[in-house]
């Protein structure tokens, strides 16, 4: 049996909100009691459950038997991002403070990902306080706490205070940073637009001994395309063929992505480049193609690319489908926009609500009203119903009137929101 649980939205008002904090307590004291689901259970619904208040019912009937640290860190993350996605703060911080009183909580990993989860939902503040609570704790601080809270302090943007934090706290706790307290602190001078501080600092690594990886080369590669400083990425690009880097796709995309401007032919080529050199084009590499040949006007050619998806050992994902939908709407061909829709619902990768706002306009608008109404028929069950207050709007202006219960996910279970983030393969 899972737990009971009637929290509501924090924004509805001052006494809704003091009942919902009231609730979260309410119903965390009594999961040892109520807890049923199984945690490969509770991973499945919760990968697919966008209603912050069913997530966290989700999460609280979590049976603690026999649940292993990874999934369950796995499960927490994602209720607190269903929260945090709604503001919901004064519940995120009611849910993870309630941790502490885990006997876990001396176990510096367990305590390092309330830490995590804090940076996640772009609360800081109760980061550090977290990480400054250790003694109290009895839990030992080392490098690796101290590396969640810099990538804490990165998850919340919050790229210019990353230095002094990685001085401050390694003098003050007597911690050495290591190769991977640098790639933080070198990731951490590239989003602030500054990857040459963050060359600087790759530079002073080698002269230490450490070890530069890969992944800290790539922060900084990414950084010098994104800011136009071709010949500078292009030298770095050499430098790690030189060194002996491994060139896996993930390298080859940040080069793929610049060059997607540049024309479809060039990112043809380097495709041939990556198969050249036994590196397996990801998702991630044939959007890119998608897209350069969407924006070049030649969507039969992007359609292409995206039917061979599958004999080139890929699957399409949602930024697939939003591209191809987005790009066939605005060359006015709704019809294709539509198929490619439906085939997005099939296995569960819906693009986001930008893109199907601009497609049911136009099926409308090209008198497609059945298509219409089961497009918006479909994202009803697609998306929580704080999500659904512009489609309200939708309806109304366009004269639509569907059927489907608001925030019912489950005639799209697999639909995964991850797969908006074009870094996804």
């Amino acid at each position: 049996m899972s737990c009971p649980l009637s929290l509501r939205r924090l924004s509805t008002s001052v006494a809704a909100t003091a009942a919902a904090a009231a609730t979260t307590v309410n119903t965390t004291s009594g999961m040892a009691a109520a807890a049923s689901m199984s945690i490969s259970q509770a991973k499945s619904k919760l990968r697919y459950e966008f209603d912050p208040d069913k997530a966290l019912e989700i999460y609280n009937s979590i049976s603690k038997d026999n649940s292993s640290p990874a999934s369950s860190h796995f499960a927490q993350e994602v209720a607190v991002r269903r929260l945090a996605k709604f503001r919901r703060f004064s519940d995120i911080e009611v849910l993870l403070e309630s941790h502490k009183s885990d006997p876990r909580i001396t176990e510096e990993p367990y305590f390092s990902t309330l830490i995590r989860s804090y940076g996640r939902a772009g609360m800081f503040e109760q980061a550090l306080k977290t990480f400054s609570q250790m003694e109290q704790y009895g839990t030992p601080r080392s490098v690796l706490s101290f590396n969640v809270l810099l990538m804490a302090c990165n998850a919340c943007k919050l790229f210019d205070k990353v230095p002094n934090l990685f001085n401050e706290m390694s003098s003050k706790y007597n911690i050495v940073p290591d190769k991977i307290s640098y790639g933080i602190l070198i990731k951490s001078y590239c989003e602030a637009r500054s990857p040459e501080k963050g060359l600087a600092l790759l530079r002073e690594m080698e002269q230490k001994g450490l070890e530069v990886t890969a992944i800290t080369f790539t922060t900084i590669l990414d950084a010098l395309y994104k800011l136009g400083r071709i010949d500078e990425a292009e030298k770095l690009w050499a430098e790690m063929v030189s060194k002996g880097c491994e060139l896996d796709s993930a390298v080859y995309n940040i080069k793929i992505m610049n060059a997607q401007d540049v024309g479809p032919q060039t990112v043809k080529d380097i495709i041939e480049e990556m198969k050249e050199n036994g590196v397996e084009p990801s998702t991630v590499s044939y959007n890119y193609l998608i897209t350069s040949y969407s924006k070049a006007g030649l969507i039969e050619d992007a359609m292409k690319v995206y039917e061979g998806l599958r004999e080139n050992g890929c699957r399409p994902n949602a930024v697939t489908f939003r591209t191809l939908v987005r790009y066939s709407c605005e060359r006015g061909e709704y019809q294709r926009a539509y198929g490619v829709f439906k085939d997005s619902v099939r296995v569960n990768k819906i693009p986001n609500l930008m893109t199907l706002r601009s497609l049911v306009e136009g099926l409308v608008e090209n008198n497609y009203m059945e298509e219409a109404k089961e497009l918006l028929s479909t994202v009803k069950k697609k998306f929580p119903s704080p999500s659904l207050n512009e489609w309200k709007e939708v309806e109304e202006s366009l004269e639509l009137a569907t059927t489907g219960a608001a925030g019912d996910n489950t005639a799209l279970e697999g639909a995964d929101e991850d797969d908006q983030n074009p870094a996804v393969a």
